[in-house]
């Protein structure tokens, strides 16, 4: 099967409103914008949110907090996702390979949730201090990158 062989099911899509096709049609004529104003012209409405010259709500509530646009966002991994890896060494390609992220963000954050064996050298752009702590424990690396 194909994608382009595909078709909707009968009676789930609906035809197009054809307007402007003469006055036996019922929608000539004006095209079903009625007589004049702002929404019968071409080009005609107004913009999302406008309340006709009132303040609009977006602007009447209070605004709260800072967003910074700068911020790191990571992505957050635990030990014992990683433990059960059998590769000496885990980079992002690695990880994303395996199926354990979507995509890296601004970069991965190693936590120490759960308890690790074997001498892994890992690299990420973040690791907690419990999980650099049970990493050299174990006898691997934590490498930053």
């Amino acid at each position: 099967m194909k994608l382009s062989h595909l078709s909707p099911e009968k009676g789930s899509t609906k035809r197009n409103k054809r307007v402007g096709r003469g006055h036996g049609s019922g929608h000539g004529k004006t095209s079903c914008r009625g007589h004049k104003g702002q929404k019968a012209r071409s080009g005609g409405g107004t913009r999302t949110g406008f309340e006709g010259g009132q303040t609009p709500l977006q602007r009447r509530l209070p605004k709260r907090g800072f967003k910074n646009i700068f911020k790191k966002e990571y992505v957050i991994i635990a030990l014992r996702d990683l433990a059960e890896f059998s590769d000496a060494i885990i980079t992002p390609e690695v990880m994303i390979e395996k199926g354990l992220l979507k995509d890296m963000k601004s970069g991965i954050k190693i936590l120490g949730d759960g308890e690790i064996k074997k001498s892994l050298t890992i690299k990420a752009h973040a690791f907690s201090a419990s999980a650099k702590e049970k990493i050299l424990k174990a006898g691997g690396k934590a490498e930053i990158i």
